[in-house]
């Protein structure tokens, strides 16, 4: 159900949500930087500073969205990191400034406040850019303005959101750069992935609304990265296009310190500090200034800062260095891309690992891109056994683990690996690879094992999932009469209907699974299904609602020729 108004709960479960997805998509994001060099890590500094945001919002206990957002707005301040981080700090301060003071935010109070937070971002800019991730919330702020007189705030967020797609997708045409190495503005896509979440929250649902067909979507355009031999856009710079050399940050206490002898005054000391580098960005509250620039001489930067107050925060990073070490990696990565490698060990979230149990190349990096940290390989005629399920336990290396059958033949070798596991681990009963998915954008990496199990097992029923795969015998089922060599369609379960053509049993499938209420279908292509084949159907889709929003990914599973699943 589409919110009207964004109430306390509201706004916590859109901070909470965005920050998830920044989190999950952090590596993407990264392979996505250009210039400066090793400020290429946009990615996980926004990722690391919405996390802060989200954890003072988590521990927050007012009940009043003002309240919130100024929470989340110190909290991002205090934990943002580089040039990404600081200019989404900023964002929701001007938010935050907005908002202050209201219980509820309204449709116009929602566009204002993403307004107001476009203003905040371009003051903190020295000097502003377009085709980053100013122009996508300028563009996001605008479309808001434009349906603010809606009555509910879903939608005039989801306008924000498509808006920033648009935006994002133009980025290359503005900033020649992008253009030249082939990729959006980081800073751009890690903004959308926030509005992104907003919007699905607000729209009631647990996904985020599909990209739009002229955009790559994520898997697509992770791959397209990967096959540049799997380098990273920095490796296509020189050391030498580096002019200054250290990336410099400093957080200030204002006031305090036996050195201050100067009253600060934001537009001197920017302008000092722009003459001695660039890439500069000053934010400052009543009580604390942080500075990010690029410069010769961090020295003088922590000096001059001295003078209004103490340093609560210094990091200075070689980005000359830093960018020898990437291009070793990746001349590494080029070399070693053909050796055989044993298995890596999967990264967890916040102590959590969380295996899913899925067939094909494609399905697992889907997986992997909505926070899957270990792909376990398994699924209908290859059920994993209990001490298969154990070792994948094992290599997560966490101390709390969540398990995706994602098939309810491997329920119970999933549970008995539970029980005998020497780490805590909870099972969702996921019974389809598209229930798997839709229950891992509810994951809370902040939230107890128990209340993540919980939430993750509320979601499978909110998706319907639909499946093509040919009949082995002659069989009559579900009052089916089934041949030997037909395509059947399963749906949750359920074997709908067979014919002998594929695509007419696909077509005939969805229609079946299609409601008043259906807004979103995606279709996931086999081994044995073929992208035309499934663009085809998605036409027929289309067709049948042309109000749809369809995606279409490569799963390379085995078995199923097309996963379709509705939302």
């Amino acid at each position: 159900m589409k919110a009207k108004k964004i109430t306390a709960a509201e706004f916590r479960k859109m901070v909470a949500v965005s920050s998830e997805r920044l989190n999950k998509n952090a590596d993407f994001i990264n392979s996505l930087n250009v210039f400066p060099v090793p400020d290429g890590d946009t990615g996980t500094n926004m990722s690391l500073s919405f996390a802060s945001g989200a954890k003072y919002v988590a521990e927050s206990t007012a009940d009043d969205v003002g309240s919130l957002a100024a929470t989340l707005a110190k909290g991002l301040l205090m934990g943002a990191r580089g040039n990404s981080g600081v200019i989404l700090s900023q964002i929701f301060r001007g938010f935050y400034k907005s908002t202050e003071k209201k219980a509820e935010l309204t449709p116009t109070d929602l566009a204002a406040a993403l307004s107001s937070g476009v203003e905040s971002a371009y003051k903190a800019v020295m000097k502003p850019t377009e085709g980053t991730i100013l122009t996508v919330a300028r563009q996001a702020a605008k479309a808001a303005n434009q349906t603010s007189n809606q009555t509910d705030v879903s939608t005039v967020m989801s306008a924000a959101y498509e808006a920033a797609k648009d935006a994002l997708a133009h980025t290359p045409e503005q900033l020649p750069v992008l253009k030249e190495v082939g990729v959006v503005d980081s800073g751009g896509q890690g903004l959308t992935f926030v509005y992104e979440g907003f919007a699905a929250v607000l729209a009631g649902k647990a996904v985020a609304e599909p990209v739009a067909k002229h955009q790559p979507n994520m898997v697509e355009m992770d791959e397209m990265v990967n096959a540049a031999h799997h380098q990273s856009v920095q490796s296509q710079l020189n050391t030498e296009d580096i002019r200054y050399g250290y990336c410099t940050e400093i957080m200030l206490r204002l006031g305090a310190g036996r050195l201050v002898d100067k009253k600060f005054d934001y537009d001197a000391f920017r302008q000092h500090l722009s003459e001695i580098g660039d890439s500069l960005l000053v934010v400052a509250d009543e009580q604390v200034v942080k500075v990010h620039v690029h410069t010769e001489h961090p020295g003088q930067v922590l000096s001059y800062g001295q003078h209004f107050g103490s340093l609560i925060k210094v990091k200075v990073d070689n980005m000359r260095l830093q960018h020898e070490t990437i291009l070793e990696h990746d001349r590494q990565t080029d070399n070693e891309s053909s050796a055989p490698t044993k298995p890596a060990v999967s990264e967890t979230i916040n102590g959590y690992g969380i295996i899913a149990i899925a067939s094909g190349v494609g399905l697992g990096k889907l997986f992997k891109s909505l926070g899957a940290t270990l792909i376990l390989n398994g699924g209908q005629t290859m059920n994993p056994s209990t001490e298969d399920i154990v070792e994948a336990i094992k290599q997560t290396q966490a101390k709390k683990v969540l398990i995706l059958p994602n098939n309810k033949n491997i329920f119970l070798a999933a549970n008995q690996a539970a029980k005998v596991a020497d780490v805590d681990v909870a099972v969702v009963p996921s019974k389809t690879v598209a229930q798997g998915m839709t229950s891992l954008l509810s994951f809370d990496s902040q939230a107890s094992l128990k209340d993540n199990q919980e939430r993750m097992t509320a979601e499978l029923d909110s998706v319907v999932s639909g499946q093509i795969t040919t009949a082995v015998r002659d069989t009559a089922i579900d009052g089916q009469n089934i041949k030997k060599g037909d395509f059947m369609a399963i749906v949750d379960g359920k074997i709908v209907l067979t014919n002998a053509v594929r695509k007419t049993a696909a077509i005939s499938m969805l229609k079946r699974m299609l409601s008043a209420d259906s807004e979103i279908v995606t279709i996931i292509y086999g081994a044995d299904g073929n992208q035309e084949e499934a663009q085809e159907i998605a036409a027929a889709a289309q067709h049948l609602d042309s109000d749809l929003e369809i995606e279409v990914h490569f799963g390379g599973q085995p078995v199923y020729p097309y996963l379709i699943s509705v939302e």
